[in-house]
């Protein structure tokens, strides 16, 4: 897992989730290096109902896994495979994740498919080459989650159920290719990766694109991350490059409430997109999360965000928003993770859009009502 994901724990998020990156073949507890490593198959399934009050057919505008407007939906069933690298010597591991329902339909990449509704959004081996200090170097090899964001492609981990603006329209979900990590102590750790493209197991032009971070955590329960990213995205395009930075920060606030800011700047020269396709395209979103556990069993998670594709490079035509050549749009998301039953996170849902133009069947604003249930194992 991210390391980032890894400090979810440490700052308490009840909903589970810090990173794009879940479970990879993450070492075992330095008192249990010598014990035999084992097969590890979890996972979760999950169906939901959505309702918005701007619904035009049976879409949601702007959505993703909750697209569909007055209907029972079954999300996902996520089996993951996972045999951890032992971290004090020269040793093996892998993650793989099988992805069947209706959310595979929106996340898959360039080049694979297992048909509408099933994907492999992670599977990857790990080698990792031990140090002195016993952190060692991994280098993964093979379909890895973006390290862009808080939030991820396995919505049980998210703070809030459905994914925000941010996950969707300013990040990739995947990358195919090779990354080196390390972590030099517990203060910092740090990533690069060269991949075939935002989204692509095959590559669609002839260069690769490079992604980067830097995570510092200065004390316990808090996390600084940079993300950069660099390389051309567009089919059978090599120079036009897309580049861009992501800042994202969360820390505890006492015993029950977490925050976390998150800011991108991302930009593409000759967007083809364009009424002028010599020009570059510019975008930047900000998010905030406010997670509050209310009862033991129970957490309230907010969120806001705000999109500003101003040359409409991210969202003309995409997941029922017109064809633009810029908007500036956002939302606010309650939901509630409740935890009463072993196994079940039940999760009702209330959220508001808006953009400047009339997105959402004529009108500028939508409000939309949910609740999904998934069962974890």
């Amino acid at each position: 897992m991210r390391t980032i994901f890894a400090l979810a724990a440490a700052l308490g998020l009840t909903a589970g989730a810090a990173a794009q990156e879940p479970a990879d073949s993450a070492p075992a507890p330095a008192d249990s290096i010598a014990a035999p490593r084992r097969l590890a198959i979890t996972g979760f399934a999950e169906g939901s109902y959505a309702y918005t009050t701007r619904g035009d057919g049976d879409a949601i505008v702007g959505r993703l896994f909750d697209r569909f407007h007055d209907e029972f939906a079954l999300n996902a069933l996520a089996l993951t495979f996972e045999l951890p690298y032992d971290p004090g010597s020269l040793s093996a591991g892998f993650h793989a994740e099988l992805f069947l329902g209706q959310n595979a339909a929106v996340i898959k990449s360039g080049g694979f498919s297992l048909g509408d509704q099933g994907d492999i959004p992670h599977l990857y081996v790990t080698l990792n080459v031990p140090s002195g200090n016993g952190n060692g170097v991994q280098f993964k090899l093979g379909r890895i989650p973006t390290l862009l964001g808080l939030e991820v492609i396995e919505d049980i981990n998210n703070p809030n159920w459905s994914e925000g603006n941010q996950f969707i329209y300013a990040e990739n979900f995947t990358g195919t290719g090779l990354s080196v990590e390390r972590k030099f102590s517990d203060r910092a750790d740090a990533q690069l990766r060269i991949i075939n493209g935002w989204d692509q197991v095959k590559d669609n032009n002839t260069r690769k694109s490079f992604m980067g971070r830097v995570g510092w955590y200065p004390s316990e329960g808090t996390t600084l991350a940079v993300v950069g990213f660099f390389g051309p995205e567009q089919t059978d395009d090599a120079t036009a490059d897309r580049y861009g930075a992501e800042l994202l920060a969360g820390t505890r606030l006492g015993d029950k409430t977490t925050v976390w800011v998150q800011g991108d700047y991302g930009r593409e020269q000759a967007n083809a997109a364009l009424p002028d396709p010599t020009s570059d395209a510019q975008w930047w979103a900000a998010g905030l999360w406010l997670i509050r556990d209310l009862m033991p069993k129970v957490a309230l998670a907010l969120r806001g965000d705000y999109v500003d594709d101003r040359d409409g490079a991210r969202t003309s035509g995409v997941l029922g928003f017109p064809a633009n050549t810029g908007q500036q749009f956002g939302s606010a998301t309650a939901t509630l993770n409740v935890r009463s039953w072993e196994g079940l996170l039940l999760r009702p849902e209330v959220r508001y859009d808006s953009s400047n133009l009339t997105a959402f069947d004529g009108e500028q604003d939508q409000m939309s009502f949910a609740l999904s249930a998934a069962y974890i194992f």
